[in-house]
């Protein structure tokens, strides 16, 4: 699964998907740097490094210039031609918490057809708390969330622990216990004595004001 997108890197994906459709080559780091309101070709240059790492595009060998997108469905979404899914925005979730339905039983979010894989119910809840900002996920941040009761190493769970307290954390087992570990240095993993897998996070959403 390609890793998250922020805003920079979708503005630079959305502007190669678009170049690309209407001219048949890659732009320039010049042009994608005018067309997405950036002064310094060093800073698209990191933002493409980012894409390529996250799976989103390649450099085709041969020929620096040329970036070809790896999915067709992302070509497709960023030109608006993939349909957006609508999902149920479930509530809150925060480090050590009950779950905290939404204020409004009706609440709901539009993400892109490419986040979810459709073959499991998918729901979004809206993150409380700084648990897990080394991956990118920051207090506000709404998480799509695939329904499903097992996970692997290092995927990103919500999970139902003990006294039926609700956590965002990655999933390990290390040494036959489970361990689940924030993305933040200043917290501790925890070690839980019971353990229910609620859903693995498979995209995140974050509202720019």
């Amino acid at each position: 699964m390609p890793g998250v997108l922020y805003k920079k890197e979708r503005e630079v994906l959305e502007f190669l998907a678009q170049f690309q459709r209407q001219y048949g080559y890659s732009p320039t780091l010049v042009e994608i740097a005018k067309a997405t309101g950036h002064k310094s070709n060093s800073t698209v240059h990191t933002l493409i490094k980012s894409l390529v790492e996250k799976g989103y595009i390649r450099k085709v060998e041969g020929n620096t210039r040329v970036l070809k997108i790896i999915d067709e469905k992302v070509t497709l979404s960023m030109l608006g031609s993939q349909p957006a899914i609508e999902l149920p925005l479930m509530g809150f979730i925060a480090a050590g918490m009950p779950l905290e339905p939404h204020t409004d039983p009706n609440a709901s979010i539009f993400v892109s057809a490419t986040m979810i894989t459709g073959a499991k119910t998918a729901y979004s809840l809206q993150v409380k708390g700084n648990s897990m900002i080394d991956e990118g996920i920051f207090d506000g941040d709404y998480v799509v969330i695939e329904r499903v009761n097992v996970a692997d190493n290092g995927d990103i769970v919500v999970a139902i622990v003990d006294d039926n307290l609700a956590t965002l954390k990655k999933f390990y087992k290390e040494d036959g216990r489970v361990v689940l570990r924030p993305a933040n240095s200043e917290m501790e993993p925890i070690y839980p004595n019971s353990l229910v897998i609620q859903g693995k996070v498979v995209g995140l959403v974050r509202k720019f004001q």
